[in-house]
């Protein structure tokens, strides 16, 4: 601490670079997330053989464990829902699969890019973004309104139906979960259970006939499963609990997450699929699963008894509760604004009536999933999405999720009975309770849950795989105050208010030189690169093959950004004029710093991440765009993408103040 003031600054400037390339390479690693790891694992060690209860619905006491440990979960069986409404939704969920719109994302998990073993796609409010994991979702506009009344004919017929199709679904969940009063999840069930049985021979079976039309096979999804296997070669990752620090998805640690949890997207759950020394994740996408089906099954005879299978574990689990005692930390929530803004806003809370604004679609065939794990706390069978909360949701929002199983490749039902097949199931646990036991709940075709008031946020979930494939549209209210297209606009003009361009001349300069403002234009600039843009172009074609309603918006954006660019050179020219006041122009010339080098060091991530041998797996509709980049003799641009040089001209500058 005995060096010259400038050898002072020069040293904290190379512990900046370090730190900083340590973050971007690391984004979702703490010394507490690091913890994390070995705590679970050593969980394991001390369970051994032995299991945590958990409870079926056949098992004697479950109805009152639902209904005082679970009492946020309600079920609606699918003959309560309109026969249309089910005809409706499940064509379109057909047809939304035929025409290729459900991909697996390329996402960031701990430094390393994987492949969601989950094929999904985003539909919603025009203008609407979801982001996990380090990706950005956009969504395809619900297509409630007639083309007319919008003057903008952006995708063909059958897209546009059955994008209209999961909207009616949706407004019929924002009415239904509203409405549902204390105590509905059970006359629900008992209800719906009553005409389940009493039609099981007829109604199910000309259900399951109708909810199969026009499906097509999973051999795109074993593909792209085992390429997205092929790059993750870390079997034993699968113990390590991804914090992700992006906003939208809020690290919420859990106890017994098992595979990498998906959290801050998304988000999310995780694919339990793995090969020998390799990691798939699937994560992302049920993680959009906000799923928490609810049973409320009664014991036979109405009356409780002591659970059944409880008695047996319980000397065991008993004598872990004092080992495990020490992983019962605290969860935490840490909600952030969701959507990557360099301005974070303060939490949401749901209040009102229930308006989801955006669905995550996610399909999963178990047959194109090879080696899926168990799940390894209560031994409920295979696991296709690991134990996880939903994130990136309005503080208390409900999730509402609609089930549908495809008995073959073609959406038709197999043949023989439907009960010859293993249905698809969800389980349940009170985070970071190993008191309490766990819930598992069966999951037949054209089921919904929901999760309601507090649920999704002291309980985990994971979904355990049947034998049929599966889709599911998860309706939320997702954390959008950062995310949406007017957001980001907004942000634009706030910036671009500073620059003046001359009528005449077309020349520019910036209308203040305030520190303030300054740093709040870079921070917008590095904002829409690298959350907006390089986010869109990262996912290829994929949007404007289907829908092109977000391609003039992305253009305006693109066009604005490129007039940050000049400001940037207007600010560094300004921090370069010699005229300046060597105190303000040295915060200038900090704040200038900082945003280049983070640029610059965001740049290179993208890049790489482009350019990497998972990404040059995909065909070239689907391949990641290196956007925007441009060569060093380009005349259009006034700074070079590689700002190296322009970074020691800034440091240099520091120097000699």
């Amino acid at each position: 601490l005995t060096f010259p003031i400038k050898y002072k600054y020069l040293l904290l400037e190379w512990l900046h670079h370090i730190w900083f390339q340590w973050k971007v390479q690391n984004p979702s690693f703490t010394k507490a997330a690091g913890d994390q790891v070995h705590k679970r694992r050593r969980l394991l060690q001390e369970l051994g053989d032995q299991k945590i209860p958990f409870l079926a619905p056949s098992d004697r006491g479950f109805q009152q464990l639902w209904d005082t440990s679970y009492s946020g979960l309600v079920l609606r069986k699918s003959c309560s829902l309109p026969a249309e409404l089910h005809s409706r939704v499940q064509a379109a969920l057909l047809t939304l699969r035929r025409k290729g719109c459900l991909l697996k994302d390329l996402v960031r998990v701990r430094d390393r890019d994987v492949f969601t073993a989950v094929s999904r796609a985003l539909l919603g409010e025009p203008g609407h973004t979801y982001r996990y994991l380090d990706t950005r979702l956009f969504a395809i506009p619900w297509h409630s309104e007639d083309i007319d009344v919008k003057g903008q004919n952006c995708c063909d017929p059958d897209l546009r139906a059955a994008c209209k199709a999961l909207w009616e679904l949706n407004t019929f969940f924002c009415t239904d979960v509203s409405q549902l009063k204390e105590g509905d999840r059970l006359t629900q069930w008992a209800k719906g259970e009553a005409e389940a049985k009493q039609g099981e021979e007829g109604d199910t079976e000309s259900k399951h006939s109708e909810d199969s039309k026009n499906s097509e096979g999973g051999d795109s999804e074993s593909r792209q499963s085992e390429e997205g296997d092929t790059e993750s070669k870390h079997s034993e990752e699968w113990d390590i609990e991804s914090k992700h620090s992006e906003e939208g998805c809020s690290g919420s640690k859990q106890e017994g997450e098992w595979e990498t949890e998906f959290k801050h997207s998304t988000e999310e759950g995780e694919s339990s699929q793995v090969k020998p020394g390799e990691t798939s994740f699937a994560a992302a996408s049920e993680h959009a699963e906000g799923k928490c089906p609810d049973w409320g099954v009664k014991a036979s005879g109405g009356t409780e008894t002591e659970p059944v299978g409880l008695k047996a574990q319980e000397k065991p689990v008993a004598e872990l509760k004092h080992s495990l005692s020490d992983y019962h930390i605290q969860d935490r929530e840490e909600h952030g604004s969701g959507q990557g803004c360099s301005k974070p806003s303060p939490p949401q809370v749901c209040s009102g009536p229930v308006k989801f604004n955006v669905t995550l679609l996610n399909y999963m065939d178990p047959a194109a999933m090879s080696q899926l794990k168990e799940e390894p706390y209560y031994g409920m069978g295979k696991m296709a999405v690991g134990w996880h909360h939903d994130e990136n949701l309005i503080t208390h929002s409900p999730v509402a999720v609609y089930s549908y199983s495809c008995h073959d490749d073609k959406g038709e039902s197999s043949e023989g009975s439907s009960s010859d097949k293993a249905c698809w199931r969800i389980g349940l646990k009170v985070a970071w309770d190993i008191h309490t036991p766990g819930l598992m709940l069966p999951l037949e075709s054209g089921d919904c849950y929901y999760m309601r008031d507090d649920l999704n946020s002291t309980h985990q979930h994971c979904v355990l795989a049947g034998d049929t494939a599966r889709f599911s549209s998860t309706h939320r209210v997702a954390e959008c105050s950062s995310g949406t297209l007017t957001y980001i606009q907004s942000r634009c003009q706030e910036a671009l208010s500073n620059l003046h361009t001359d009528p005449d001349t077309g020349s520019h300069r910036l209308v203040a030189l305030l520190p303030a403002t300054l740093q709040d234009c870079e921070e917008i600039h590095n904002e829409v690169e690298f959350e907006w843009l390089r986010q869109y172009w990262f996912q290829g074609q994929r949007y404007a093959r289907f829908c092109s309603w977000w391609t003039r918006p992305m253009e305006q954006l693109e066009k604005d950004w490129k007039l940050m660019e000049t400001m940037t050179m207007l600010f560094l020219a300004a921090v370069e004029e010699e005229d300046q006041a060597e105190e303000g122009r040295r915060e200038m010339a900090e704040i200038l710093l900082s945003a280049l080098t983070d640029r610059h060091q965001q740049r290179q991530t993208w890049r790489d991440r482009c350019h990497s041998s998972l990404a040059q797996t995909l065909p070239p509709e689907e391949a990641p765009v290196d956007r925007p980049f441009w060569g060093v003799d380009d005349p259009s641009m006034p700074l070079p993408f590689d700002l190296a040089d322009i970074i020691n001209r800034v440091e240099s500058l520091l120097w000699r103040m």
